[in-house]
């Protein structure tokens, strides 16, 4: 029986991603003017960029504590074995509530073989995590294996990125107000990344295609073998955007590929609409002989 492979609804796959692979998938939810919807299941994230754009500001909660105990007990009585692969525990309680979880099931169940691993990643980054660990699952590797491959990826994915307007993390508390609307004033991009699975300003750009060429010369600084590794780019409602972001990338850094996915509903409701982020290694894994 292949490894079964869990994730959160903020690792920022499609949808369809979960049943073409197999992957059990937690929803996080959201809040959007008094209604309350499952990111990816019951909701579009352009529904929330639409509403964020007509002065909704939206609320986000954790997966349900009942759905892990429902899933992971389905799991331990099924002898079925897996890995949770979580959510930033910096950005989320997500990852808290499923340890938990997974304690009271283990209390009737000691035997369940289930790892939780807190990627401290976000989006996308967390995404092509899960994505590669879908794949091993698929090819029957071990346990073992997989779990060497999701922390490894964890431990070296970087993740650059540049919102459309500060006032949406301002508003979330990720920025200061005053920083926001100074930014909003001068026309300041900011790039931020995530460090040890919190959210970090790095830098202040003035204007758009600045940005743009700068994340490319932070990509080069801190990326390594491009033409041997999936880039990640997600993004919040900027089709234009993103395609020049992906001709920018491919022409200068020739990666083997480059995924592109909609920042969903939960993550997208903190960073507003507009929102770029890309994802990469620093470093590839040598491959065993």
């Amino acid at each position: 029986m292949p490894v079964k492979i869990l994730a959160d609804s903020a690792c920022d796959l499609p949808k369809e991603f979960y049943y073409e692979n197999n992957v059990v998938l937690f929803p996080l939810k959201v809040q959007v003017n008094g209604q309350e919807y499952e990111d990816v299941k019951t909701i579009d994230p352009k529904t929330v960029y639409d509403s964020i754009r007509r002065g909704a500001v939206p609320k986000t909660s954790q997966v349900s504590p009942l759905l892990f105990e429902e899933t992971f007990t389905k799991m331990a009585e099924n002898n079925e074995e897996g890995i949770y692969i979580a959510f930033s525990s910096e950005l989320s309680g997500t990852y808290q509530t499923s340890v938990m979880i997974l304690d009271q099931v283990k209390e009737k169940y000691p035997n369940f073989n289930l790892t939780i691993v807190d990627t401290k990643c976000a989006s996308l980054g967390a995404g092509l995590i899960v994505k590669e660990a879908a794949r091993l699952a698929a090819e029957n590797r071990t346990k073992e294996e997989i779990l060497e491959d999701v922390i490894f990826r964890s431990q070296h994915m970087e993740h650059l990125f540049t919102v459309e307007d500060l006032d949406y993390l301002a508003k979330g508390g990720r920025v200061s107000k005053a920083s926001a609307f100074l930014g909003g004033l001068l026309n300041i991009k900011p790039i931020l990344n995530v460090e040890d699975g919190k959210l970090v300003p790095i830098e202040k750009i003035r204007g758009k295609k600045k940005v743009f060429r700068r994340l490319l010369e932070l990509m080069r600084e801190r990326g390594e073998n491009f033409d041997n590794q999936v880039v990640g780019i997600s993004h919040a409602d900027t089709e234009e955007t993103v395609i020049e972001v992906k001709a920018m990338i491919e022409e200068e850094l020739n990666p083997k590929e480059v995924y592109i996915t909609n920042i969903g509903s939960v993550i997208g409701a903190h960073t507003g609409p507009g929102t770029i982020a890309i994802f990469f290694l620093n470093k590839i894994k040598e491959e065993k002989r």
